[in-house]
């Protein structure tokens, strides 16, 4: 499991949370992610590359979690 904090702002967009945690290597590695199905935010298949990721939301990808705090 990866921990988060966010710091500074009340959100981070899913595909910017997929770089600086170095799931993906690059915006277009993550967007193909997000694009096939393969991103979950909380259970959930999510298809927006730009959905709002808040405090206390968990994303999965890889049988990786990232939890934010």
């Amino acid at each position: 499991m990866i921990k988060f904090r966010l710091e500074g702002s009340e959100y981070i967009e899913l595909i910017k949370l997929l770089k600086v945690t170095n799931i993906c290597g690059s915006g277009g590695e993550a967007k193909h992610l997000v694009g096939e199905g393969e991103v979950k935010l909380n259970g959930e298949i999510e298809s927006r590359k730009r959905a709002k990721i808040r405090t206390g939301d968990k994303v999965e990808v890889f049988n990786e979690i990232i939890e934010i705090e």
